[in-house]
């Protein structure tokens, strides 16, 4: 039997008038069962609080404590709490004992039994409310405790039922009803109106006719081999077929959107779409597709404004289009290539560039495999069989080709092997069937199968016909395999790319040689000194190794040489010249002359070097050089520095502000025009000199009073910081990630040696004040606890003091100076220096100083402004008690 349905469509404007009645009648019944829910949650919420406010007000009142204490406490409460249930509103007032024992109740014939209820958190001095069965029938009930001096004497319960606050449902109901009767009425009204008007619009077709005509519209529309699109007058696409939505690639959501604001469609289609010009066969391109395009208005016989557009699939003018786009896209990647590939000399940069350039426009996967040597910038043999995985890059990062670092030993039977062999390319179109290949590693090359890679191209690395390793190709989302084009394109590729990877080896090796000279010429680690707490950063410059060097020299008496010196230029020359520079400020500072003295020595070995190459090499350039040399004593506190063409030092207080001292300039090294002058400080303990060369605060970006100015903000306001970390904050603050010059930067933190480890003494001039002095000194080392060397330090100054009587000249002072080890100093006025000398079995004299070289471990002359100074170090004793000195007992036995 068929349905009346099926044989009577209904309309439209029936339909959405059911819709309306079954929308309203859900709206009502929603309304009513929310309205129900809220009224039941409230009154409960309502009987609650309620509940609580009684029970606590009843449970504080003033008689209550004395009602509990009397005879008959029911005869009193019961009065009172039928008052206030009926004045408050609630169904109940009980009052009972810790047991639960009813006092009270509004039903007299319960007084005395249990109540229903929960007593434990009220009996723990909670104010407790639940829901429970009473005899009232189903209560909302609050119990409170009652207080005595802090201890729970009574309950007070009160509630009432739910349901005598639940009256708002009632009351609300008829509106909601009459609302829904309304909307009703509305809907009815508003479905004859638009009955009426789709009758006008349809030219008053009925369902039938309008059913059939949209099958035979959407049939012709969407079966048809032919992109169809309507445009309004305005713009906007009105209608797209599925023929074309596939040509554009249009979006789901293109109907009722501007023409303009389509992504994806192609410059010259925009600009015919939009015009409302009629056009015949006109080419134009929709992503990889030629479309043959037609489009004429619809308003010509009394329709709508707008444009149809029709599109055709050009297949021929698609393949030929093909062809000269890869054309073009390969010429574009080997310019991309020339451009993009050797942009440093680094050779595992230089293997990652080549494969950024290959992905994803030449393989899906792109792997370079070095010989070993050619990462260390040597040349490989044919017996280098081993690769190096150097760079890997793909479309996905989840591939299972070999990881970079892996050491890789191709089979003989790969393409890899075969093309390191023969230095010519191998082209695998199926991977699957290569069986030399899947034999590399069987599960490892199964897998990559799996994963979807199916095509390879591996191209050996040649330069001057030497093969420095393989570029291999994979293809896996690509389907076609590889090709014969694709070959002779990735040859060309890789041949670009080997000459810039040997050249950045060759420029490794090179490095590597200049890199290791200077590390061999420059200070290893620091000597062990008190003097200075010392830290120290080298930063090579971007493009090599340069002439920038520092050191620290221990001096006699616990000084120490600071040492900062830069060398113009770069490479090995200038590692070479600061080598020799640096050789020669060592075997100067061992005649302990003051800084400007050790300038102008160095000024005479420059030009000395200068003339020295300027015969040896006609177009040999002048060796410019400057440098810093300071002396600093923890016992005075005092800093002699000179400089020769060096930047000023700074000097942080350790209130934390930062000065530039005042020193002379002086000339560079090698001019000889000038004289040095030295300049004395006096520091305070804690002061932090801050030594560096002019690559520090240069730069071309910025002008060099702004580069010091930078020292200065990083220096100040950190008085406590080490000198480790004001070294990095330094650096941080000034210079870049790769500086174009080098840096070296020595910060050295001042400490002063206690005066109570300094004993000096005025020697009158004569010998026979010797033996006293003698004692002094034995009682001033075993005050400090140096008894082992007491003897030998007494012998060892009586021999320097009694020197200083005979050969040279008033005053003589005495020094012991207790640091890393213990110095013996005795200054004279004469200019006069001791030499040691072997004397015969018959000489008077001429031990003295002998023994003195037996007993020190180092003794020497110092000169000074007021005549000279001899000093001697003592090794101090060990943990076990022995020292480091050569003494031998033979030499204290030895006749004086």
């Amino acid at each position: 039997m068929r349905s009346l349905t099926g044989k009577y469509p209904r309309s439209l404007a029936g339909e959405v008038f059911a819709l309306q009645v079954v929308v309203v009648v859900l709206l009502v019944a929603t309304s009513v069962l929310a309205l129900i829910v809220q009224a039941r949650h409230d009154s409960t919420t309502e009987a609650r609080n309620r509940s609580v406010a009684v029970a606590q007000a009843f449970a504080h009142s003033p008689g209550l404590l004395t009602a509990l204490k009397a005879p008959d406490p029911s005869r009193v409460l019961q009065p009172l709490t039928e008052a206030g249930r009926k004045a408050t509103g609630v169904d109940f007032i009980v009052v009972m004992d810790t047991k639960g024992i009813r006092y009270t109740h509004p039903r007299p014939e319960l007084i005395g039994k249990r109540v229903v209820a929960t007593l434990a958190p009220a009996l723990a001095g909670h104010v407790y409310t639940e829901r429970v069965n009473g005899p009232l029938g189903r209560e909302v009930q609050a119990i409170v405790p009652v207080h005595d001096h802090a201890q729970v004497v009574a309950l007070v319960a009160a509630g009432m039922k739910a349901a005598s606050v639940a009256g708002v449902v009632a009351r609300q109901i008829p509106i909601i009803l009459g609302g829904g009767a309304v909307a009703l009425g509305v809907a009815t009204s508003g479905t004859a109106l638009v009955t009426r008007r789709l009758r006008r619009q349809t030219h008053r077709l009925g369902p039938v006719e309008m059913n059939r005509m949209y099958e035979h519209h959407d049939a012709v529309l969407h079966s048809v081999r032919e992109g169809v699109l309507i445009v309004s007058n305005d713009g906007r696409l009105l209608l797209a077929n599925d023929e074309a939505r596939r040509l554009l690639d249009l979006p789901l959501d293109a109907e009722g959107r501007r023409i303009s604001d389509l992504s994806g469609l192609d410059p010259g289609m925009l600009e015919l779409l939009t015009s409302r010009r009629a056009a015949t066969d006109e080419v134009h391109l929709a992503g990889s597709r030629l479309l043959a395009v037609n489009q004429r208005p619809t308003d010509r016989h009394g329709g709508p404004q707008g444009t149809v557009a029709t599109l055709r699939d050009s297949t021929e003018l698609r393949t030929l289009s093909g062809r000269a786009e890869n054309a073009r896209e390969r010429l574009r990647l080997l310019y991309d290539a020339g451009l993009g590939i050797g942009t440093t000399l680094d050779v595992v940069r230089t293997a990652e560039e080549l494969t950024e350039i290959a992905v994803p426009r030449l393989a899906d996967f792109a792997t370079v495999d070095l010989a070993e040597p050619v990462l260390h910038g040597d040349e490989p043999t044919s017996t280098d069989t081993d690769m190096h995985r150097t760079a890997v890059r793909g479309i996905r990062d989840d591939h299972p080709l070999y990881k970079v670092g892996r050491l890789i030993n191709f089979l003989p039977s790969t393409p890899q092997a075969r093309a390191f062999a023969t230095g010519r390319p191998e082209l695998v179109p199926d991977l699957s069937a290569a069986p030399g290949w899947l034999a590399q590693a069987p599960e490892r090359t199964r897998t990559i199968v799996e994963h979807g890679v199916h095509s390879l191209i591996t191209v050996p690395l040649q330069a001057r016909g030497v093969i420095l390793g393989m570029a291999n190709f994979w293809r896996s989302e690509k389907p076609q395999p590889f090709e014969e084009d694709d070959l002779s394109l990735a040859e060309e590729l890789v041949a670009r790319a080997a000459v810039s990877i040997d050249n950045a080896r060759r420029y490794t090796r090179e490095h590597a040689m200049a890199m290791t000279l200077q590390r061999s010429l420059l200070p290893r680690a620091l000597p062990e000194q008190s003097a200075l707490d010392v830290a120290h950063r080298y930063l090579p410059a971007l493009s090599g190794v340069s002439g920038d060097w520092f050191d620290v020299i221990p001096l006699p008496g616990s000084r120490v040489a600071l040492v900062v010196g830069d060398v113009v230029g770069h490479g090995l020359h200038a590692a070479a010249t600061m080598g020799r520079l640096r050789t020669a400020v060592h075997n100067f500072s061992t005649l302990d002359l003051p800084p400007d003295e050790i300038l102008s020595h160095l000024d005479d070995l420059v030009g000395r070097i200068d003339q020295e190459e300027a015969e040896t090499t006609a177009d040999a350039g002048i060796v410019g050089a400057t440098c810093l040399y300071a002396i600093y004593d923890p016992v005075s506190r005092h800093c002699a520095m000179a400089r020769a063409g060096h930047p000023l030092p700074a000097l942080v207080r350790p209130d934390g502000s930062v000065s530039f001292p005042d020193l002379p300039a002086g000339p560079p090294l090698g001019l000889g025009a000038m004289p040095f002058e030295t300049a004395e400080l006096e520091v305070a303990e804690g002061t932090q000199f801050v030594l560096y060369t002019d690559g520090l605060i240069e730069d071309r970006t910025r002008d060099i009073d702004v580069g010091i100015e930078l020292l200065r903000q990083a220096l100040e306001c950190h008085p406590d910081r080490s000198p480790e970390e004001s070294c990095q904050a330094v650096l941080d603050a000034l210079l870049p990630d790769r500086p174009k010059d080098d840096v070296a930067l020595l910060i050295a933190r001042a400490r002063a040696i206690p005066p109570d480890h300094v004993a000096d003494w005025d020697m009158p001039f004569d010998p026979a004040a010797v033996a006293g002095m003698r004692a002094a000194v034995a009682e001033k080392v075993d005050d400090w606890g140096l008894s082992e060397l007491a003897f030998a330090a007494e012998l060892l100054l009586s021999e320097l003091i009694t020197n200083a009587i005979r050969y040279g000249s008033a005053p003589v002072t005495v020094r012991l100076l207790y640091d890393r080890t213990l110095t013996c100093e005795v200054a004279d006025s004469s200019s006069t220096s001791p030499h040691l000398r072997d004397a015969a079995a018959t000489d008077e004299g001429g031990r003295g100083l002998f023994l003195v070289a037996q007993l020190a471990e180092r003794w020497g002359t110092r000169y000074t402004p007021q005549g000279k100074v001899i000093w001697a170090e003592m090794s101090l004793p060990r943990s076990d008690g022995s020292t480091e000195s050569t003494a031998r007992s033979d030499v204290l036995d030895a006749e004086l």
